[in-house]
């Protein structure tokens, strides 16, 4: 067994409203973290050092293991095609798609001829063949232009999401000269079929600037379109479904400003729809003489659909299209020639309502499961009657329908193959509801097999995230069957800090009333006890990136009620994060949880629930906890000071294992398989930790 790394203390004091806040591992953040990002190997060697040697401790901590990580694995593949294709899109004269060839790790992106069916499959960009010799691959925003002649795509070498975006001439297969460097993963084309707008990563890593650039020029040359003067606002840019407009939106996590470009105009000055407005968000899109908005404002909290003049754009002129009603959630809206398209959440489930733009008729798409998930994909084609979208449960394969706004007629084009066998009558899936502490109903997500005990024996992994208002789908997951094949129960807290219950859920779990997140899920683990799905000590708990910091938070408050936590690029240093408004994403959350630098009260909020300030000399659950050295979104430091703090202060033996990914940043591995390889350690760590290795030994 490897020696318990222990890292040294180095204590930073800073003041700040009177209070004095200690910390003793600050000096694992590197001072050049910004040029880490860009070159990973200029890492302070003492920090590397640490880092390797606690990458060290868990594989040897997990040895006994090495032959359950390999069935895992093995379990996983089992379950993917690996020769697995997307429903081809059309477009004109073309149907894209992208694929996997068996092996493979990257996505392989394609089209076909739609009317000479003899000729052969184009490939247009080969992610396995891009990615050889790369110790990380990613490709981002993949477009073809609207005369199919040039493709553009963005793509990422170190996971740090710094993209180098790169145009290839689809008709003699060349690459072309105009390479931009220090690009966001986002991008579009103009109407011209010879101009791109993409984003550029400002010196803090925020997306800040749009620039245009024409195909063939100089990219020295590009002209800066709109650079956003907020540091809390990120910038992103789109079109809209009709081609009409290109879309540049400003935007931090609870207000927004949307410009929009004359497609056919790309060098117009941008027009601003409604200047921005504390809390005030709205999207936009277009249908003939009219842009269709969804927003929040005038009190409409959980949304509403307005429209405007395209040529009065602004909220003074906007008309009610379909209006508020409060507990339906209007999460988003996708607009064709002849219908508009609505994703909504009432009672946490989703539907989708189709309103025939000529007369205003309504009619929604019904689903028969008591807890489901439900997803729009965008068609390529605007002028159609054909709606794709994607439905799964949590024993139900992923299924794409294409559906006949016309017509009604429900088509299914795929369903998720598991080549290894999966039968849903094998598996039950339930809802319950946990009582918060001030009385709210949590929805609770299960996933057993129906010859499990309902004794009070079985462990239970019990899944949350919680924030940002993202909704956490009661949809079908592969890997996980590997855990309730081995007698697990698995099961998503749908808690506050996401939007299940409509925005009214998110709002009232973050910024000061952020504790509601936790409780909820601590509420959640009750519940399961009470109802003899389990019992006190036998639940695992398992979250990453704001949802890692729901798991610091939930074993410093209860860490009697687990017997091991997950961690996943956690987010764990909010006090210092928060404080710290050079890292690339502070300004723009201060939204969500306060901004500690000017508001006292905020302060001493985080103060009270940031984990890695409420680490406390008391016994902890195992932990297992991630972290990626280039990732911007929570740097690697947070998990790694996490780490060292704990290991220092606990007071029992159970493991406490930190592995970093040297080579990637937030989203672990980018290929498929690696990423299948990071999963099954976690599981691996959860079957060791309960005593449930004994097959695979």
């Amino acid at each position: 067994m490897t020696d318990t790394p222990i890292a040294k203390q180095h204590t930073l004091v800073t003041e700040r409203h009177g209070d004095r806040l200690e910390d003793p591992y600050a000096w694992i953040k590197d001072p050049q973290w910004q040029e880490v990002m860009r070159t990973p190997d200029i890492l302070d060697p003492e920090i590397r050092a640490y880092l390797e040697a606690e990458n060290d401790f868990a594989k040897s901590s997990l040895q006994a293991t090495e032959t359950l990580q390999e069935n895992l694995f093995e379990e996983f593949k089992g379950r993917i095609k690996e020769d697995d294709s997307s429903v081809p899109d059309p477009d004109g004269d073309f149907a894209y798609y992208r694929r996997y060839e068996t092996g493979g790790q990257h996505p392989i992106f394609c089209r076909r001829p739609i009317e000479k069916k003899n000729l052969p499959e184009e490939i247009l960009l080969h992610g396995d063949k891009e990615a050889e010799g790369q110790a990380y691959f990613s490709v981002a925003a993949c477009h073809h232009n609207n005369d199919h002649a040039l493709l553009a795509y963005a793509v990422d070498l170190n996971g740090s999401e710094i993209y180098t975006i790169k145009v290839k001439d689809l008709t003699t297969g060349a690459m072309l000269p105009d390479e931009i460097p220090n690009a966001y993963g986002a991008l579009v084309w103009a109407n011209d079929n010879r101009t791109l707008l993409y984003t550029v990563l400002d010196d803090n890593h925020r997306p800040a600037r749009v620039y245009r650039h024409q195909i063939g020029t100089d990219v020295a040359e590009d002209v800066l379109v709109y650079e956003e003067p907020d540091a809390g606002f990120f910038v992103s840019i789109g079109e809209t479904e009709s081609g009409r407009f290109l879309v540049i939106d400003s935007h931090d996590h609870e207000t927004s400003e949307v410009r929009l470009i004359d497609a056919d105009k790309p060098n117009s000055d941008p027009v601003v729809v409604e200047p921005r407005s504390p809390e005030m968000e709205y999207t936009v899109t277009h249908h003939g003489d009219r842009l269709i908005i969804l927003t929040n404002a005038d009190g409409a909290e959980d949304f509403k659909l307005v429209t405007a003049p395209v040529d009065k754009p602004g909220r003074a002129h906007w008309t009610d299209l379909v209006p508020h009603a409060a507990g339906r959630l209007i999460v988003s809206v996708e607009m064709f020639a002849d219908y508009l398209v609505r994703l909504e959440r009432e009672n946490g489930l989703p539907r989708i309502v189709i309103r025939a733009m000529a007369d205003g008729a309504e009619h929604e798409i019904a689903f028969e499961e008591e807890a489901y998930s439900l997803g729009l994909l965008g068609r390529l084609e605007y002028e159609t009657t054909s709606l794709r979208f994607i439905y799964s449960s949590m024993t139900t394969p992923e299924q794409t329908f294409d559906y006949d706004m016309a017509t009604g007629a429900r088509t299914l084009r795929k369903e998720q193959e598991v080549p290894s066998g999966h039968d849903p009558s094998d598996y039950v899936t339930r809802r319950t509801f946990a009582t918060s502490h001030d009385g709210e109903r949590i929805p609770v997500s299960l996933l057993y097999r129906k010859d499990t005990p309902i004794d009070g024996s079985a462990p239970v992994l019990l899944y949350g995230y919680g924030s940002y208002g993202h909704a956490i789908p009661a949809s079908f997951g592969t890997t996980r069957f590997s855990l309730v094949d081995r007698g697990f129960i698995y099961a998503i807290a749908h808690i506050r800090g996401g939007m299940e219950g409509g925005y009214r859920w998110y709002r009232t779990g973050k910024r000061l009333q952020k504790k509601n997140t936790f409780l909820d899920f601590i509420a959640a683990g009750e519940q399961l006890i009470d109802e003899g799905y389990t019992t006190r000590g036998e639940i695992a708990c398992h979250g990453g990136s704001a949802g890692g910091m729901l798991m610091g938070a939930v074993v410093n408050m209860r860490p009697d009620l687990f017997k091991a936590s997950v961690a996943e690029v956690p987010f764990v240093d909010v006090l210092n994060t928060m404080c710290d408004d050079n890292l690339p994403l502070t300004p723009p959350e201060w939204p969500e949880w306060g901004n500690p630098i000017e508001d006292e009260e905020a302060y001493h909020y985080i103060k009270s629930y940031s984990p890695y300030d409420n680490v406390e000399a008391k016994d902890y659950p195992n932990i297992l906890v991630t972290a990626g050295l280039t990732d911007p979104r929570v740097t690697y430091w947070e998990p790694a000071k996490w780490v060292a703090k704990l290991r220092a202060t606990k007071t029992n033996d159970n493991l406490l294992l930190l592995r970093t990914n040297m080579d990637a940043g937030h989203g672990g591995a980018a290929g498929r398989f690696d990423r299948l390889k990071e999963t099954a350690m976690v599981y691996a760590f959860l079957l060791l930790v309960f005593g449930k290795t004994e097959k695979d030994e």
